[in-house]
C-alpha cells in the first residue's frame, strides 16, 4: 500500500480527522509499524493527495489528521475493452489498470469467453470497486477507472463502441496481425483485447469494419493478464 486511500466515511472530526480500521489499519500497524507522530502518504477517493499524521493507535484502528496538498495524477487516456477473463486474472487486471490510471474498462462477451465467468461474484459493483481501490493504492492515485459490463458482443460493438472510441486511435490485439502495436502513443486510444485463445476472425473483422486496426504485441501466446500490461506498457512508454 503506497497510498492510504480514504473514503468520506472515514472522516470523523471536521474536514481533516479520520479513523480507519480493517485491512488499512492492519497494514499501518503490522506492516509499517506506525506510531504517534508518524506520517504516511494519503489521498481522498476521487479527491486530492497529501499527508496523514498519526494521532492515536487504538485496538484495530488508527486515528490520523490529514493535509491534502495536490491533485491526483492525470488519467492515462486509454479505454480498455476486454473480453471477460477468468476471475483470478480479472482481479490482477483491475488492480493493474487502476495502478496505471487507465480511464475506463469495458468488460465484454465474445465467442471464447467461458459462460461460467459471468456468474463470478467478482462482477458485483462493490467487489470491482474494491479491486480498483487496491490498484489505486499501489499506483498512488485516488481516481478509479470507470467500469462497465456488456454481456452481448454484437450490440456492444454496433451501438456503444463507436461512441466510446470516438476521437481515439482504435486498436485490437490480434496475434495473427502483421502490424506491431505502436509505441509511445500520444493520442487517446481505445484498445480491445480478446479472451484466452484470442478473438475469432468474425469478431476481429467486425471491429475492423468500424476502423479498428489489428496489431500484435509479439509472436508468443500470452494469458490475458500478461497481454494487458504488455500492451499498456508499449502504448505509454
Amino acid at each position: 500500500m503506497n497510498l492510504l486511500l480514504l473514503r468520506a466515511s472515514d472522516f470523523v472530526g471536521g474536514a481533516d480527522l479520520v479513523r480507519i480500521g480493517g485491512r488499512r489499519a492492519a497494514h499501518l500497524i503490522d506492516v509499517l509499524g506506525v506510531e504517534v507522530g508518524a506520517t504516511v502518504e494519503a489521498g481522498v477517493l476521487d479527491g486530492r493527495i497529501g499527508r496523514a499524521t498519526v494521532e492515536r493507535v487504538e485496538a484495530g484502528a488508527v486515528v490520523l489528521r490529514t493535509t491534502m496538498e495536490r491533485d491526483p495524477p492525470p488519467r492515462l487516456d486509454i479505454r480498455l475493452v476486454l473480453a471477460l477473463p477468468r476471475p483470478k486474472g480479472l482481479r490482477r487486471i483491475l488492480q493493474g489498470c487502476a495502478a496505471m490510471g487507465v480511464r475506463s474498462i469495458h468488460l465484454i462477451n465474445s465467442w471464447r469467453v467461458e459462460k461460467s465467468y459471468w456468474g463470478s461474484p467478482l462482477l458485483a459493483p462493490d467487489r470491482i470497486r474494491e479491486e480498483l481501490a487496491l490498484g489505486a493504492e499501489q499506483g498512488r492515485d485516488t481516481v478509479l477507472p470507470e467500469v462497465e459490463i456488456h454481456s452481448r458482443f454484437k450490440p456492444f460493438v454496433e451501438d456503444r463502441l463507436p461512441r466510446i472510441a470516438e476521437g481515439t486511435r482504435r486498436l485490437v490485439g490480434d496475434g495473427a496481425a502483421a502490424a506491431k502495436c505502436p509505441a509511445r502513443v500520444s493520442e487517446a486510444v481505445t484498445l480491445v483485447i480478446g479472451p484466452e485463445g484470442g478473438l475469432i476472425p468474425y469478431e476481429v473483422e467486425t471491429l475492423r469494419s468500424i476502423d479498428f486496426e489489428a496489431v500484435r504485441i509479439g509472436r508468443r501466446a500470452m494469458r490475458v493478464e500478461q497481454a494487458v500490461p504488455a500492451f499498456l506498457g508499449r502504448l505509454v512508454d
